[in-house]
């Protein structure tokens, strides 16, 4: 689990995941920096956790690999709090319902009625 690791440890256990997952796609190191829009040997120091890259970088990499939805799961978002609700300006709020509208009656059109209404 990465939360009980030290920062060293946590660029080389993630540098590790993601070495492992270009493997599962079967792909060098040179085609995964090339998709990534990065250099092979900066995607080398991220792979052995040896050095820590701009997290665009990482980024790019979570992308070519397919991961980039995960993203959403190391930084959750958080909603607005009920107090920032409360203050949210009324004219963006809905203020009333649309009235409904009445069908028009026309003389020629006939009156509708329950199927068992209907006597033989």
């Amino acid at each position: 689990m990465l939360t009980n690791l030290p920062g060293p440890n946590i660029l080389k256990e993630l540098g590790g995941r993601v070495a492992r997952h270009r493997l599962n796609k079967n792909l060098t190191q040179e085609e995964l920096a090339r998709q990534a829009g990065i250099g092979s040997a900066t995607l080398k120091r991220i792979e052995h956790g040896s050095a820590s890259t701009q997290l665009g970088n990482f980024i790019n990499i979570l992308r070519a690999l397919g991961l980039y939805q995960n993203l959403e799961l190391l930084v959750p978002d958080v909603p607005p709090s009920p107090v920032q609700l409360a203050n949210i300006p009324k004219k963006n709020l809905r203020q009333r319902a649309r009235s409904k509208r009445k069908p028009s009656m026309n003389a020629d059109t006939p009156t509708w009625t329950w199927a068992d209404d209907h006597h033989s």
